[in-house]
């Protein structure tokens, strides 16, 4: 096999058909370790965890009054180094050789049917055949708007905002996803003058009560959060002037765009076996692309658009590593939902936290989305201040958490929780929803006192009672 992409996710798939037995052969033309290990989730919470436990320490009495400095972004940045390992990858680099994969560095290229050229930054080039499957795990990139002055504003991405070492005195952040509210915390955290924009709510992929709880956790961090407005334009002679759709104008020293993103499958020769190069890939539950001859072409993490996390694109990978083991073995694939060799958690039960101040985290199907999926389903609301330890975590602890019921099976669809240290929280909703567990065993389910996940046991009493 041939994996595109040393990130985690081509790790895991290379790593799950070792164990099947094949021999296995990874190209990568950045550091090995991909987007995740030095520009996105690894650096961001290594920068994010000095400035939310700060945050935390402020919120108990007794210990606030311990904070009398600011935060030394010295060794904060140093902090970020330390786990990106200095953006040197020799260490995941030993690892991918140590499962006995073989690392090619270069720029690799489909090249007709389980063949790929790599080329590497002298020229030189080879070609790779494979007798059984190619898989491509070469992630995504920032995709920026076309709009006015653009390119000559100079504008940050996620990979600006993780590996900066400097503090901008002002900092404009355009989009209200994970990426926007994360990075609005860390920079407001570290020093910065942050002004976030958002053409809709903030997660608005999530319950909307999510992004009202992030909006007001900012708004009370100092940020600047101003929603249902538009870039319209930039200009760049020393700061960053950006107009805005009402007219008015926005002066920064940097701005970021956190607008979405683009695959990167532009220049990995989709062409050569029949497919729309720059195009996300359609794949069905084996992540096997659709519409290639042959049960040999992959799709795994961002590239197929199902859920752009790193975990779940892992989740792929080690059940795509598996089917393409057992299909090089000729042996049944076990692609029944929840199967061996099936993705359905893809469709049922994707877990996302996103690590702002307070916590923001869901699994499974919005209030909305169980809806639209003809569930006849109950929602159930409740303050996370309900359960005691939530309150001796944090004096005045605010949060919220819903629960959305299958009424018809009494299982669950789907959990929200915002508030503080929620993230360690969401796990349990996840084995929950994954798990489709009924509700009547659910409640046998017991929370240790005191502690935030007593919250589960005020749940279920309020579905009851309800």
């Amino acid at each position: 096999m041939i994996v595109l992409g040393a990130g985690p996710v081509g790790q895991n798939v290379a790593d799950r058909a070792r164990v099947a037995g094949l021999t296995v052969a990874v190209v990568e033309c950045e550091l090995v370790g991909g987007e995740c290990s030095y520009w996105a989730c690894v650096p961001s919470k290594a920068l994010l965890r000095p400035v939310v436990a700060v945050a935390d320490t402020q919120r108990v009495d007794g210990a606030r009054q311990a904070v009398t400095g600011r935060l030394d972004t010295t060794r904060v940045f140093a902090r970020r180094n330390h786990y990106v390992t200095d953006w040197d990858d020799s260490g995941q680099a030993k690892w991918v050789r140590s499962i006995g994969a073989d690392l090619f560095r270069g720029r690799g290229r489909i090249d007709g049917p389980r063949r790929v050229t790599v080329t590497q930054d002298d020229g030189a080039s080879r070609t790779l055949a494979a007798r059984h499957a190619v898989a491509i795990a070469t992630g995504s990139r920032p995709a920026l708007p076309d709009i006015p002055g653009i390119k000559e504003a100079r504008p940050w991405t996620n990979r600006h905002g993780t590996d900066s070492s400097t503090v901008p005195a002002r900092l404009a952040i355009v989009g209200g996803g994970g990426v926007g509210v994360e990075m609005a915390t860390l920079w407001q955290g570290l020093g910065s003058r942050v002004t976030l924009l958002a053409r809709r709510s903030l997660l608005a992929r999530m319950e909307p009560f999510a992004g009202e709880l992030i909006a007001r956790g900012l708004t009370q961090a100092g940020v600047d959060v101003r929603i249902g407005v538009q870039v319209t334009a930039l200009r760049r002679p020393d700061s960053v002037t950006l107009t805005l759709d009402d007219g008015s104008e926005l002066e920064a020293d940097e701005v970021m765009f956190a607008t979405g993103r683009a695959p990167h499958t532009d220049d990995i020769g989709l062409d050569t076996v029949g497919l729309t190069p720059g195009s996300w890939l359609d794949v069905d539950t084996t992540c096997l692309v659709r519409g290639v001859e042959g049960d040999w072409l992959y799709a795994l993490g961002d590239v197929n658009h199902r859920a752009l996390l790193t975990h779940q694109g892992k989740y792929q990978a080690r059940t795509a590593g598996d089917a393409i083991g057992a299909r090089a073995a000729g042996l049944p694939l076990d692609d029944a939902p929840w199967g061996d060799h099936a993705t359905t958690a893809d469709q049922h039960a994707v877990p996302q936290v996103f690590f702002t101040d307070p916590e923001a985290g869901a699994v499974g199907l919005s209030a909305e989305e169980a809806a639209r999926a003809g569930h006849r389903a109950k929602v159930v609301d409740l303050d996370l201040s309900a359960a005691q330890g939530a309150n001796l975590y944090a004096d005045g602890y605010q949060g919220h958490a819903r629960m959305v019921v299958d009424l018809d099976r009494e299982v669950l669809l789907g959990v929200t929780f915002v508030g503080y240290g929620i993230s360690e929280l969401l796990h349990s909703a996840t084995i929950a929803v994954a798990g489709e567990v009924p509700l009547k065993r659910l409640r046998h389910a017991v929370a240790c006192f005191p502690t935030v996940s007593e919250i589960w046991l005020f749940l279920l009493a309020a579905y009851h009672r309800s």
